[in-house]
C-alpha cells in the first residue's frame, strides 16, 4: 500500500509499505482522508517515544475510511460500512481505569498509521471506540473525532459555568476547538494569540475578545483589563504548551479561579508559580491529556449536529505524498489541518 514512513526527525518519506492483514477481532479499514494534527508535527519536528517506538514506521492518528476486511471473530461491523476511531483505547482493568480515570490507564492501547491506504484497528479499540459515521458527515469532517474529544474532555474539567470569562491562550484547532465549547457553555471567551487570521477564526468560532500579543506590552495585563475590575478571568486555558504561556495563564486567574494546562510541554521543561498567589489567591490548577470512549461519542454527535465548524477548521487539501509541504504549511501558519486524500 501507498503510505507515509517516519525514519527520524525531520525524515518522512512516500512509498510503499506492506499492506496490514487485520487479526483476530480486527478490523481493517480503506483510509479515505487523514486530517494532519499538531501532534503528528512534533512528531516530524522530534520524533514521539510513545508513538514511535521503531523506524520505519507509518504515523498519523486522525482518519475515515471504509470496512474493508474483518478480522476472525471481529463483530458488529460489515464491509463498506463508514467509520472512524480515536487513536485508543483504555484498558478497563487498571488502577486508573477502576477509578474512572480512563485516560490515565496504565495500559493505553494507541493506534497509528493514518497517513496510509489502510489500517488495522485493533480489538479493544475496534470494541470500544470505533464508530459508524452518519451518512451526511462527509469523510473529511470524520476525523476531528478525536481532537474534539480530547477538547471535551478539557472543557468539562474546565468546569465553566454560565457568566464566566475563559481566557483561551492559543488559536489554533484545539485552541478554536476550545473557544467554540466554551461559547456552547454561555462562557464569555478571550482568545489570545498572534496570528491576525487565525485570531479572525477565533472571532468566528465565539471569541468576544482577541489579544494579539503583537500589539500589547503584556498579554497578562491586556487579559486582567478585559475583565471586571481587573481581578482576572474565571477560567483559563493554555492551549500552545509552552511553559512561558503556561505562566501566563496561571497569572491571568483571578483569586478563586482555575487554571487549566492543557497543552503539553516538550518533556523536562519547568515552570515557576507564585506559592503566594497559589495558596491565598486559593488557584486551582490542573493538567488535562487525551479523551475517553464517552468523549469520543460526544465528539462525533457534535460534529454530526454541526454545532463545530469544521469546514472553518480545515483550511487544505493535499494529496498523500504531499504530506511533508502539508507539515511546512503547518509550520509558517498557513494551515489549521489539512485534509489528506487517499
Amino acid at each position: 500500500m501507498r503510505a507515509v514512513l517516519f525514519y527520524a526527525p525531520g525524515d518522512i518519506r512516500y512509498g510503499e509499505t506492506p499492506r496490514p492483514e487485520p487479526g483476530p477481532g480486527e478490523v481493517l479499514i480503506k483510509i479515505e482522508v487523514a486530517l494532519t494534527c499538531g501532534t503528528d508535527l512534533k512528531t516530524y519536528r522530534r520524533g514521539h517515544p510513545v508513538l514511535i517506538k521503531e523506524t520505519p514506521s507509518v504515523f498519523g492518528h486522525e482518519w475515515a475510511g471504509v470496512v474493508a476486511e474483518l478480522g476472525p471473530g471481529a463483530e458488529g461491523f460489515s464491509i463498506g460500512q463508514r467509520v472512524t476511531a480515536p487513536n485508543s483505547a483504555p484498558c478497563g482493568r487498571c488502577f486508573y481505569c477502576r477509578r474512572g480515570r480512563l485516560s490515565l490507564c496504565e495500559d493505553l492501547q494507541l493506534l497509528n498509521g493514518a497517513y496510509a491506504e489502510f489500517i488495522a484497528v485493533p480489538e479493544r479499540i475496534v470494541e470500544q471506540n470505533l464508530m459508524l459515521i452518519p451518512d451526511h458527515v462527509p469523510f473529511r469532517h470524520a476525523p476531528l473525532t478525536e481532537p474534539l474529544a480530547c477538547a471535551l474532555h478539557g472543557i468539562e474539567r474546565s468546569r465553566i459555568e454560565l457568566g464566566d470569562t475563559v481566557c483561551v491562550i492559543g488559536h489554533g484547532p484545539i485552541g478554536l476547538m476550545l473557544t467554540r465549547l466554551a461559547k456552547l457553555k454561555g462562557a464569555r471567551v478571550i482568545v489570545v494569540g498572534r496570528n491576525p487570521h487565525k485570531l479572525e477564526k477565533a472571532r468566528q468560532f465565539g471569541a468576544d475578545e482577541l489579544v494579539d500579543i503583537t500589539a500589547v506590552s503584556d498579554p497578562v495585563e491586556a487579559v486582567r483589563g478585559l475583565t471586571q475590575a481587573g481581578r482576572g478571568v474565571d477560567v483559563a486555558i493554555e492551549a500552545v504548551g509552552y511553559p512561558e504561556t503556561w505562566e501566563q495563564a496561571i497569572a491571568m486567574a483571578r483569586p478563586g479561579g482555575l487554571v487549566n494546562l492543557f497543552g503539553g510541554c516538550e518533556s523536562g521543561t519547568r515552570i515557576k508559580v507564585d506559592t503566594r498567589r497559589l495558596h491565598y489567591d486559593e488557584l486551582e490548577i490542573i493538567g488535562v491529556f487525551h479523551h475517553t470512549p464517552r468523549y469520543a461519542r460526544a465528539a462525533l454527535a457534535l460534529i454530526a449536529s454541526a454545532q463545530i465548524d469544521a469546514d472553518a477548521l480545515i483550511t487544505h487539501e493535499m494529496p498523500l505524498e504531499n504530506l511533508e509541504q502539508a507539515f511546512h504549511l503547518m509550520t509558517s501558519g498557513g494551515a489549521l489541518k489539512v485534509a489528506i486524500a487517499l
